[in-house]
């Protein structure tokens, strides 16, 4: 068949007339109304050498909305999370960084029907770097060769001003007895000695008796507490003793362990469940809703919602008779959330909104008061008494068998089988201040102290 030119040249106009109506009918997205574009902002309020917490707040942002979170590497490259806003401000957790590295987040706001496009301004944000593992250590034990020693807490001073009490018992043939009985030893900076911390014999007499010592707490670095295994107290100014007293029968129990803020706003716990308040001038029991013996107590300054935390542990460690989780604010206490945790619950240390810590049988974290709580499956399978640490990359652990663990922000470092041996006994408990760290416990009739130093 062949096609006129005249005809061929008349398709082709009919051609582009019919794309240049279909053009015309193209719908356009619709433009956005006069109304102001949203504002994004983004500010960092904490980071570790693995997480990042930042503060999302917008201004006429209509909700929900739809967000891109985009995070750019050091690498170069970058990644891009979509979620959903249903309030004006929010705070937005990034995990899975590497220490010590330069990232920067941006998020960005879809363009809606009603609703104009918006962007961040890209926020710089530096991990924390990791603290050194390099512990160089040194194990001293006392007693074994009467009796049976051990001690049971540890307070660091400083690196010149450490002490551990508990009960050590020393032979000595000049003694009616043959041995001689300590409940403290301190170290100077250049060598321990045994203490005697003296507490009531009976309580309302003169009589004093140098009890085997189970706690200790030390305020603004010069005020240290020190309980006796029962209802005592006994308080050292200096490095001198100027004070001891028996609880009033209103909060008598026995004592596991002390904390405060300062010795005049500070807390006991023991046994059965007592929880004991002292304002400075008065005891005043708080009731915990537990008969459970409540093994270990923290607190820590929430710097965003400007309030302190207080959290309590309570468990009959080696029975399984239940547990709980005590969030103790002022002079009240409720019972938190458990889910995850197993029956043996022994210690508990956190960063106030940051992460949250409990060591027993097993290591177990959250990131949020009264969420369920997850265990690290990797840590070493051996029983932790107590856990601390300056800041969640200086964490320390210790336990049955000479277990003694430090995290650095990133990984763990388990001495164990390591640097240190592996033994009959354990670390009951633990303390770290800045370079150094002391364990406390006994192996098999010994008290034994192991001091890192990094």
């Amino acid at each position: 068949m062949v096609i006129s030119q005249k005809l061929f040249i008349s398709s082709i106009v009919f051609f582009l007339l019919l794309l240049c109506t279909a053009s015309c009918n193209t719908t356009e997205p619709p433009t956005p109304p006069d109304e102001p574009i949203p504002v994004l902002k983004l500010e960092l309020e904490d980071v570790s050498c693995t997480e990042a917490w930042i503060t999302l707040t917008t201004t006429d942002l209509i909700l929900p909305a739809e967000l891109t979170l985009k995070q750019y590497n050091p690498t170069g490259d970058s990644l891009s999370q979509v979620f959903i806003l249903n309030t004006q401000d929010s705070l937005l957790y990034i995990d899975s960084l590497l220490p010590n590295q330069n990232y920067s987040f941006q998020v960005f706001s879809l363009a809606q029907a009603n609703q104009h496009p918006a962007s961040s301004i890209k926020l710089p944000v530096t991990t924390m770097d990791t603290t050194s593992h390099n512990f160089t250590f040194e194990m001293i034990t006392f007693g074994g060769e009467i009796g049976s020693s051990v001690l049971y807490d540890v307070a660091i001073i400083d690196e010149s001003n450490i002490i551990a009490v508990g009960d050590i018992w020393i032979k000595d043939d000049t003694s009616s007895l043959g041995y001689t009985k300590y409940n403290a030893v301190h170290w100077d900076g250049n060598r321990w000695e045994l203490k005697r911390i003296y507490f009531p014999t009976v309580c309302g007499q003169t009589d004093v008796t140098p009890y085997p010592a189970k706690s200790i707490f030390v305020f603004n670095g010069n005020e240290i507490w020190i309980s006796s295994s029962g209802d005592k107290i006994a308080i050292l100014i200096n490095g001198e003793q100027t004070e001891m007293f028996c609880l009033p029968p209103n909060v008598s129990m026995s004592i596991n362990k002390i904390w405060g803020r300062s010795s005049n706003d500070l807390y006991v716990v023991g046994y059965a469940g007592y929880i004991a308040y002292f304002n400075g001038t008065s005891w005043s029991k708080i009731e915990s809703n537990t008969t459970l013996n409540i093994n270990d107590i923290w607190g820590d300054y929430n710097e965003k919602t400007q309030q302190w935390e207080i959290l309590a542990l309570a468990s009959n460690k080696f029975f399984n008779e239940g547990f709980d989780v005590l969030k103790i604010i002022e002079q009240n206490s409720t019972i938190l959330n458990t889910n995850g945790l197993p029956w043996s619950i022994s210690s508990v240390w956190f960063k106030a909104g940051k992460k949250y810590f409990i060591a027993g049988d097993g290591l177990f974290f959250n990131k949020k008061i009264n969420e369920d709580w997850n265990k690290d499956s990797l840590f070493i399978p051996i029983y932790k008494d107590r856990i601390r640490g300056i800041s969640i990359n200086d964490i320390v652990v210790s336990g049955s068998n000479g277990l003694l663990s430090h995290f650095n922000g990133y990984s763990w470092k388990h001495y164990i089988n390591n640097e240190l041996p592996y033994f009959s006994g354990r670390l009951f408990s633990v303390d770290i201040n800045q370079n150094i760290t002391v364990t406390v416990g006994r192996i098999n009739s010994q008290a034994i102290i192991t001091i890192g130093r990094r």
